[in-house]
């Protein structure tokens, strides 16, 4: 059992734009980049076996200097790895809880590292969140317009059935929103929060994309 005494004040930062963890949700990853290969190598070794998603505030080549990130990722527990051809690997990270950066060190490893404190998400690695304003009628045909206009295909049947959290989540971390507005969503501090952010989201894209009418 995964407890908050198991988690470190250092993480290894897998700084990777449009790709949201949350708290009891997972996220498949390709690892190919020599640099995460090595991260993944020694993340494996360690007890806590925990990589810290962050998005980047602005893009970065590998002549940059190290992006700027975001204040807020995600910890993310290697739940699953496999190997593929040509030293690549396929990994899933189970999110644990979002912590705070307060430095991060270049150091001397070709990955990035963070010193974090975890304060203030004490929530994450509680009991699943229940959100008890839900229109989950509303919601779901809202819902419904926005993968029509944006030509995304979902597995309906089990979005319906879904509950409360692993629906707004798992949308929250799929669908493909601009970065910042990914970061709106992993900040929100309660799930009913994440769902009024992701709403917004979807009429505001529908309003953007001249499908307005869709809202009626």
């Amino acid at each position: 059992m995964f407890n908050r005494a198991d988690l470190p004040d250092r993480l290894p930062i897998f700084p990777l734009p449009g790709a949201v963890l949350l708290p009891r949700g997972n996220l498949p990853l390709n690892i190919f980049e020599p640099r995460y290969l090595t991260m993944l190598d020694e993340v494996l070794k360690t007890p806590h076996r925990l990589i810290g998603m962050v998005q980047p505030i602005a893009p970065s080549d590998a002549t940059s200097e190290a992006p700027r990130l975001h204040q807020i990722g995600c910890a993310g527990r290697v739940i699953v790895f496999s190997e593929l051809e040509n030293r690549r690997y396929r990994i899933t990270l189970a999110g644990k809880s979002r912590f705070r950066i307060k430095s991060v060190d270049e150091g001397f490893a070709p990955y990035l590292s963070a010193e974090v404190e975890w304060n203030g998400f004490e929530r994450d690695m509680g009991q699943e969140e229940k959100d008890a304003d839900f229109d989950r009628a509303d919601f779901l045909n809202i819902l419904g317009k926005f993968l029509q206009s944006s030509g995304l295909r979902s597995d309906w049947a089990s979005l319906k059935n879904a509950d409360d959290e692993l629906l707004v989540n798992s949308l929250s971390m799929m669908f493909p929103f601009e970065t910042e507005d990914k970061q709106a969503l992993l900040e929100a501090p309660t799930l009913s929060d994440r769902r009024e952010t992701l709403l917004a989201l979807m009429e505001f894209a529908m309003a953007g994309s001249g499908d307005a009418q869709r809202l009626q």
